[in-house]
């Protein structure tokens, strides 16, 4: 072979080598320099109960570090410093209504403490026409609905003519709500009313479409690992949820992923029990929203 050939020879084999090598280096520079794959952002929002994180937060407070946190919804409970109550006149109403519009803050709902388990009727009336006010409430600043909640099991006579009891007595609470515009929803609460079950006898006792439940993140939702048969039984109510200590051990990836499948579009309220002054609340805050996001993708 002449030394001509052999120059010829590298000369092809290099410059093929170079455009390979050229070639390949484009993909990888592609594929280095795309923007990742973001996660699909899901149909619902966050937002957080003033119960117990901002329990000692006056109004001013709450409307200026949710915003900075990125939280656009919240449930004021009652009792707390906030201060929004059924004994506002028409013109606080207006106002509070018109300062969270302009914080960028949605307000979701009233917490109240209304329960209906009580064997003296005037109790349970009276529940029920506090229920009423709070729906008013919501009404005039723009809520979407009322959280009521079970509390327990009467002790004379059995099981399931309690949870009719309380379930009767939601009715009127919704039948109010319809008028309204807005919704009762009844938290899965209670160390004995909790369980889904007995949620389920307690919505099909009242009947109400006006009337759901508010999901609430509880150990005894889940049933061999899994949330997945609670929420089953409970998604023909569910109306809104509440979501606490995101670190807890609760599959807390299960029930937003469920949420995704449903196309749950409404919120989730962090609601967590330890009281916090603003500065170390907001910290809370903005880490929690980043698991949360985590936890939703």
């Amino acid at each position: 072979m002449s030394i001509h050939a052999d120059r010829r020879t590298f000369l092809t084999t290099t410059a093929a080598g170079v455009l390979g090598l050229t070639a390949c280096g484009e993909v990888y520079a592609q594929q280095a320099t795309a923007a990742p794959a973001q996660p699909t952002p899901p149909p619902f929002s966050l937002g957080t109960v003033t119960y117990n994180v901002a329990a000692e937060w006056d109004l001013d407070t709450i409307l200026k570090i949710l915003p900075k946190v990125g939280l656009t919804h919240v449930e004021f409970r009652t009792t707390h410093k906030h201060g929004v109550e059924p004994t506002l006149s028409q013109e606080q109403r207006q106002e509070i209504k018109k300062r969270c519009a302009d914080a960028g803050v949605t307000i979701w709902g009233l917490g109240s403490v209304c329960e209906f388990h009580s064997p003296d009727p005037k109790v349970v009336e009276g529940h029920i026409e506090t229920c009423k006010q709070f729906l008013q409430l919501a009404h005039d600043i723009g809520a979407k609905g009322v959280k009521v909640r079970p509390n327990g099991l009467r002790k004379d006579i059995p099981e399931a003519d309690t949870l009719t009891q309380i379930g009767k007595a939601l009715i009127p609470c919704g039948e109010a709500a319809a008028n309204l515009g807005t919704e009762v929803w009844v938290e899965v609460h209670g160390s004995e009313t909790s369980k889904p079950p007995r949620m389920k006898a307690i919505m099909e006792a009242c009947g109400q479409k006006s009337v759901g439940i508010c999901w609430n993140s509880n150990p005894s939702d889940v049933v061999d690992g899994s949330i997945k048969p609670s929420f089953e039984m409970l998604l023909p109510w569910l109306k809104s949820c509440h979501i606490n200590a995101l670190y807890s051990g609760y599959p807390y990836r299960e029930l937003f992923s469920e949420l995704r499948r449903v196309n749950y579009d409404r919120v989730t309220l962090i609601e967590i029990g330890e009281k916090l002054d603003p500065q170390n609340g907001e910290l809370l805050l903005k880490y929690y929203r980043k698991l949360w996001q985590e936890l939703c993708s």
